[in-house]
């Protein structure tokens, strides 16, 4: 009781003091300490007001600097403590305190690869320290042990209040010989609840001066927490598209940010023919990298057995809306693109010829997280299903767009 008393009355005395002499500060270290101790004891603006005044009068004062930029941490405005700290720690690189604010407000942020970059640093330029090492230590573990990007989005969907999401594609592919350019768009809207995410959506797509709809509802429940799934059904009745579509898969979520699922797809075509594809996938989070491998083996009713494969690829930025992605895909195209020749729908055909294909996905948001941007570039080399062993090469763009709201 004594102790808080002293401290008011020192309190009292400084800020009356600070008001009659204004920038006339004798004791700089002195007067650094008061401003300490109101930051410690949680009177962060008078802790703000003093440290302003102790920095136009002593400028060059940088442990003053460090504190301030330690209260915009504290308060959880990291990127305001990060460009501070890395204004000092750029100059003064043998300034201890610094570097410590500097990892602690990347930990506090949870930028766990940012805060090991700095310990790394740290170490170079201070030498040995016990302390950093055990930071350093402890962070590899984390980053190791802890799929970052995996439990971010997980916190991003337990966060996110917006429930509704409305999207809109559109894009086109042009070839090199025979065909000619294929238009394509989408229109989808989502609705996330706590069972999990139903999705309603119509495809367009002009072929051949052939211009046709496919209709199709998706779900991915959410079965546990470390089960969850999918289901879908389309229908169409454009010869361009086949006439049934539906599909089913289980993923389970494994320790050291694993996953894996199986599942398959059974389709009908507009000529009568039907195909099962079987498929599976395995994934991996790696810090702030996810990479994803998925099989098909497509099955058709009267024999015959089709191959294919992909391999996923993404870089997370600040969250899980923000990414760089590229998909390489080897033997049938899993999207189903349908093609006519001489005058006949290539249908399931299509689940046999030999096919390589890369696609390139770039996606940012706005700063409010509620609208998303993402871009489309690919190319593709095809087998021509008339003629065995010639080759097309057709490349592709698009753009999506997508607005979320409650």
């Amino acid at each position: 009781m004594r102790q808080k008393l002293k401290f008011l009355c020192t309190s009292i005395l400084f800020c009356l003091c600070l008001g009659m002499f204004g920038q006339q500060i004798k004791d700089a270290d002195q007067y650094f300490n008061i401003a300490r101790d109101l930051a410690f004891n949680d009177e962060k603006e008078a802790a703000r007001d003093s440290l302003f005044n102790l920095l136009r009068v002593y400028p060059n004062y940088i442990d003053a600097a460090v504190l301030l930029a330690k209260l915009d941490s504290w308060d959880g405005d990291y990127t305001k403590a990060r460009g501070q700290l890395n204004k000092i720690t750029s100059k003064e690189r043998n300034h201890r305190e610094a570097w410590m604010a500097a990892i602690r407000n990347e930990r506090y942020a949870e930028n766990f690869q940012t805060a090991l970059g700095l310990t790394q640093k740290a170490i170079h330029y201070l030498g040995e320290d016990a302390e950093l090492e055990d930071i350093r230590q402890d962070l590899i573990t984390t980053l190791t042990t802890t799929p970052e990007i995996k439990e971010q989005l997980k916190k991003e969907k337990r966060l996110d209040e917006r429930k509704h999401t409305i999207a809109v594609f559109t894009g086109a592919e042009t070839f090199d010989q025979i065909y000619d350019p294929i238009y394509r768009g989408e229109v989808n809207y989502q609705h996330r609840s706590k069972i999990g995410v139903v999705i309603p959506q119509v495809h367009f797509s002009q072929r051949l001066d052939t211009v046709g709809a496919q209709y199709g509802l998706e779900y991915y429940p959410i079965i546990s927490t470390k089960w969850h799934g999918y289901a879908g059904y389309f229908y169409s009745k454009a010869a361009i598209y086949p006439k049934q579509t539906a599909g089913v898969e289980l993923y389970r979520e494994f320790s050291k940010g694993k996953e894996a699922s199986l599942g398959g797809r059974y389709i009908q075509f507009a000529n009568g023919g039907t195909a099962f594809i079987g498929t599976g996938s395995f994934g991996i989070y790696k810090g702030n990298n996810y990479l994803s491998a998925r099989p098909y083996v497509a099955l058709k009713y009267n024999g015959g057995i089709g191959v294919s494969g992909t391999l996923l690829g993404r870089c997370y930025f600040r969250d899980g809306d923000n990414f760089l992605g590229a998909r390489l895909t080897y033997g049938f195209d899993s999207q189903l693109n349908q093609f006519i020749a001489n005058d006949r729908l290539l249908s399931e055909t299509l689940l046999y010829l030999e096919s390589q294909r890369l696609d390139l996905e770039y996606q940012f948001s706005n700063k409010k997280g509620s609208n998303l941007y993402t871009i489309y570039a690919g190319v593709r080399r095809q087998e021509l299903a008339f003629d065995s062993g010639s080759f097309f090469w057709s490349v592709n763009a698009g753009f999506r767009y997508q607005i979320r709201f409650k």
